[in-house]
């Protein structure tokens, strides 16, 4: 009777050492559950975070950046006017060709500039006001050299169109080369390249036809 007890003490020691056991090891596998939740979490917070940096790092624009749309603008806008008076007066093909070029290239340039600067809360430049605020901008036309241009037709018009072309592209040149040297936003100086490569490619063959080359 004695021996049977005592066996039934020693089982139930097993039993409850191994019931211990047990919670012992569910407790320690919450731990490292929980831990490991503790871990994932602030990485999952960081993953979403990542991308939406991205965007707001693309966003970034100086003063550079809107000082280069804002004078690009109506600087485009004054070739696009001089480009629009070849077809009826220029009498080479190949600057009529050139001209359509131009009008092609910067009249998109214009609208884009003219996005970023609104979502930017900068004032775009309004239409005419070339004249009164943009005379100092390097390679503008005056009032006087475009009434000149409207007035010519014919080789005297091809003429005069690729000489004051090469002068506007020149200044074109140098305000993207200015651009790409101090603005942030990565958009304009992408298309300050752009202006580059395209604009000295055209000056280089204004004077091939005007026999400057």
């Amino acid at each position: 009777m004695t021996s049977t007890r005592s066996l039934f003490r020693r089982a139930a020691v097993v039993v409850s050492a191994s019931a211990a056991a047990l919670v012992l090891a569910a407790c320690g596998g919450g731990d490292t559950t929980s831990e490991h939740d503790g871990h994932a979490a602030p990485s999952a917070s960081a993953s979403p975070s990542a991308p939406a940096s991205a965007p707001a790092g693309q966003g970034q624009h100086n003063a550079a950046d809107a000082a280069f749309a804002k004078g690009m603008i109506p600087h485009h806008r004054q070739a696009v006017e001089m480009a629009d008076l070849a077809p009826s007066r220029a009498r080479s093909a190949e600057v009529k060709k050139l001209a359509e070029d131009i009008r092609k290239a910067q009249d998109p340039e214009i609208r884009t500039m003219s996005g970023w600067l609104t979502s930017w809360g900068e004032q775009v430049p309004a239409e005419g006001a070339m004249d009164h605020s943009a005379h100092g901008m390097a390679g503008m036309m005056t009032a006087e050299q475009m009434d000149k241009l409207k007035n010519a037709s014919g080789a005297a018009f091809d003429t005069a169109f690729m000489e004051l072309m090469i002068e506007h592209h020149e200044g074109a040149v140098a305000m993207a080369k200015t651009e790409q040297a101090q603005g942030a936003f990565p958009a304009a100086k992408t298309m300050a390249e752009a202006i580059i490569t395209s604009q000295t490619a055209e000056i280089a063959q204004m004077n091939k036809l005007l026999g400057k080359s």
